[in-house]
């Protein structure tokens, strides 16, 4: 380990704090370090590895497609891309797909599409996509213009112009208030605001947005990157609200452990892009589509029952516990508060082998979808531990 830690160093950018664990080998909710030791993955390389580990499903569609063929362009037909692209229509009534490979791409598609739209349906002059405070969005200059937190900002002047944020509470006068001066092509949102401390929106604040955007023909942008794929307890968190976007971005956990991002277009903007108006030379790869086939397939009613049974069990040994200030989140994507430092809480559950994430102040928890219930008490009784002030 110490020979990867100091190559790390020499040869890699340093933009990552990285804990000191070398991981070399996982299965479904364990994975494992140089020198053997066992931890319980809370974290799944952040809601990416929507089943664990090496899922046995994922890993036989995935070698399956790998010995076909890994890649062709996007001006060739390829199976495991469209019968993606189907799927996700299916589940969301959504009417188009664009993939890409990640979620800032994804976003970016979306803040091209609202812009679009809004050009030759109202005028080149409706160009600003409004965001909210403590969001997050992505690390492209466009998706960090998008981003509503300033400390994203400082290190990269200028930024994309075009961004307005509102802050989430009290959002409803800002935004009326804009919409007599400002020429809205877009709203973008996360249902919970994952980076920005694992906090839900409100229900009623997210259903204003959605009549203020059909009032007034506004594009309706849901990030899912972080949320979607069901960690929030449904397929898309936007269905826990009961709103119609008009377009839906995902990326994380849709494959499973491979890069892939979707911006999925809903029935106004379905057409919104013709020939030559978008592009992304690794989009819809096969082999991540085949993954991503494998997992979306596999995001049922029953396995989206064990997600909320799963949360339901996290939140309730959590709140009130010593040392808990708070929980907040949705599904498997949780916030704890904590009278210690996350960052010290973070420490203690990695030395008794449980890996846990931090999203601004609190302790971040995004296990498997599918983790075992007897790893999951296992994990909780290590973090009520190192959450106890001594």
């Amino acid at each position: 380990m110490n020979n990867v830690i100091e190559q790390d160093g020499k040869y890699i950018a340093g933009t990552y704090a990285r804990f000191p664990v070398e991981i070399v080998r996982g299965k479904g909710s364990y994975l494992y370090d140089g020198e053997g030791k066992q931890y319980i993955d809370m974290g799944t390389g952040i809601a990416v590895n929507t089943f664990g580990m090496c899922d046995d499903a994922w890993v036989e569609a995935v070698e399956k497609q790998l010995s076909a063929f890994a890649h062709t362009s996007n001006l060739y037909y390829t199976a495991p891309c469209v019968e993606l692209a189907k799927m996700l229509c299916e589940r969301t009534g959504m009417k188009k797909v664009f993939f890409s490979n990640s979620g800032a791409e994804a976003n970016e598609c979306a803040i091209k599409a609202a812009r679009k739209y809004a050009a030759e349906k109202k005028g080149k002059e409706y160009t600003t996509i409004v965001t909210l405070k403590n969001s997050f969005h992505g690390r492209t200059l466009t998706t960090l213009s998008a981003t509503g937190q300033e400390h994203y900002h400082e290190l990269y002047q200028p930024l994309t112009p075009g961004f307005e944020h509102v802050d989430p509470n009290g959002g409803c006068y800002e935004l009326e208030a804009m919409a007599a001066h400002v020429k809205i092509a877009g709203i973008m949102i996360e249902c919970v605001q994952g980076e920005g401390g694992v906090n839900a929106l409100d229900a009623e604040f997210v259903q204003y947005l959605a009549a203020f955007c059909k009032k007034h023909d506004i594009v309706l942008i849901v990030d899912e990157v972080q949320t979607g794929n069901g960690r929030s307890g449904q397929l898309y968190s936007y269905m826990n609200f009961g709103i119609s976007p008009d377009v839906v971005t995902t990326a994380k956990g849709l494959g499973g452990g491979l890069p892939l991002g979707a911006t999925m277009l809903g029935e106004k903007v379905q057409s919104v892009f013709g020939f030559g108006d978008h592009g992304s030379t690794f989009g819809g790869n096969p082999v991540a589509c085949a993954g991503a086939v494998s997992i979306l397939s596999r995001i049922d009613e029953a396995l989206l029952n064990g997600v909320r049974e799963r949360s339901e069990l996290i939140f309730s040994t959590l709140q009130g516990a010593e040392g808990v200030v708070s929980v907040s989140g949705m599904g498997l994507m949780i916030g704890i508060e904590t009278e210690k430092p996350a960052k010290e809480v973070l420490n203690a559950c990695m030395e008794k082998g449980v890996l846990v994430l931090t999203a601004k102040n609190k302790v971040r928890l995004l296990p498997a979808l599918n983790i075992p219930m007897d790893a999951l008490k296992q994990a909780l009784d290590v973090i009520k531990d190192a959450c106890k002030v001594n």
